[in-house]
């Protein structure tokens, strides 16, 4: 009888769980600040075909990791946008345009599903109306093409981030890749037209970004700002030592100027061995691989090309979700849970971690910081919670 009694208890304790997980999952704002289905739709265009097949009011499942219908199975209240080009890509101020066009474009499209915002009360009153609040965040320097006005075009058109640099650095702030790797910069950090474009953000009241930059600009930016700023998508050096990550002092003095840390979903960011068992899989494929570049094929559709046909050998290069949750775990237990958040990087990447496979997995990592014991309100504010206080706080005058 005992037993028996035992059994029912065990099962009604995961009953009330599954139920608690979801219930915080749906009552939470869920926030993700760095998507990049924006470049696939752009990137098709421009490989000379008429449309692109990666609009995301489209079906794209098993092309993408994101389309409209996904993110609200995934329960997902607040997307940025990444507006990105790669840095040798001429006319970069003209291609963010292009993109934030195919925003606008879809937004218009489904006026009931999703609508741009542009300020935290504007966010909230379209959650509260059961749509996607739609932001967007310049991925690179490059391409306000050193101009503030350029600058100023962006934040009126929605944009609430500039990321300072992509890998590559721009005239006045060096990339951490650059930093790590390219011996002969001319100089570190931010020159003063640099700290002039940290000063009008701002003034705008738009977010610094710090994913990307080296060190020295980093530093350079934390003694310049006035605001909180954000990392929209990087991850914890002392668990992965890769140049994009973050080390400890640099998280606790985002921390300390009130900022947040989004936590990319990049494998080889979470996991030290990935970058290594990816370049594997490609050398074991490389002949196909050549032969699509040949064809003309995009390499970020090649990736996903040779992912998806040889899906057993990928899966066997991702990492478990676990380790997505050991670093929001690291920052929280080196600096607070009033500091993380997520900032997946879908679409800007082709391999995940094992159960995040596309928008539809956000619950997961509810699910798994309830299993952990964290609180409904810890939860609601990595889910999105820490974003939106530093949104609000940047707009501030």
């Amino acid at each position: 009888m005992r037993i028996g009694l035992l059994i029912i208890s065990v099962m009604l304790s995961h009953q009330i769980t599954a139920q608690s997980w979801q219930k915080i999952h749906a009552e939470a704002i869920v926030v993700d600040t760095h998507n990049d289905i924006l470049m696939k739709a752009t990137d098709d265009v421009m490989m000379n075909y008429q449309t692109s097949e990666y609009v995301f009011d489209k079906d794209l499942k098993g092309k993408t990791h994101t389309d409209l219908a996904r993110w609200k199975q995934g329960g997902l209240d607040v997307q940025v946008f990444s507006v990105f080009c790669e840095g040798t890509m001429k006319n970069p101020y003209q291609q963010a345009n292009r993109q934030m066009d195919t925003l606008d474009a879809v937004i218009a499209r489904h006026p009931d599903k999703i609508i741009k915002v542009t300020s935290y009360a504007e966010l909230l009153k379209a959650v509260k109306q059961h749509k996607i609040a739609a932001l967007s965040g310049v991925e690179g320097g490059h391409m306000i093409e050193d101009d503030l006005a350029k600058l100023e075009v962006f934040y009126s058109r929605g944009a609430k981030y500039l990321t300072l640099t992509w890998n590559n650095s721009t005239s006045w702030a060096t990339s951490a890749y650059d930093e790590t790797f390219k011996k002969d910069l001319t100089h570190k950090g931010l020159t003063d037209f640099g700290k002039q474009v940290v000063q009008r953000m701002n003034q705008l009241g738009m977010i610094v970004d710090i994913s990307h930059v080296g060190e020295q600009s980093f530093w350079d930016v934390i003694n310049t700002t006035s605001k909180p700023v954000m990392a929209s998508h990087s991850d914890v050096y002392n668990l992965c030592r890769h140049q994009r990550n973050l080390k400890d002092e640099q998280i606790r003095a985002i921390a300390k100027n009130g900022g947040v840390i989004q936590v990319n979903f990049n494998t080889a960011f979470i996991d030290s061995t990935a970058a290594k068992k990816e370049y594997d899989f490609f050398q074991k494929h490389k002949a196909e691989q050549d032969s699509l570049v040949k064809a003309g094929r995009h390499e970020w559709n090649i990736e996903d090309y040779l992912f998806a046909k040889y899906r057993d050998e990928a899966d066997a290069t991702r990492p478990p979700l676990s380790m997505v949750i050991q670093h929001i775990e690291y920052i929280i237990n080196l600096v607070g849970v009033d500091y993380v958040g997520l900032g997946s990087d879908f679409d800007g990447i082709t391999n995940t971690p094992q159960q995040l496979d596309d928008v539809t997995a956000y619950p997961f990592i509810t699910k798994a910081l309830v299993e952990k014991g964290y609180s409904k309100k810890d939860i609601a504010k990595i889910l999105g919670g820490n974003f939106l206080r530093v949104l609000k706080a940047n707009e501030a005058k």
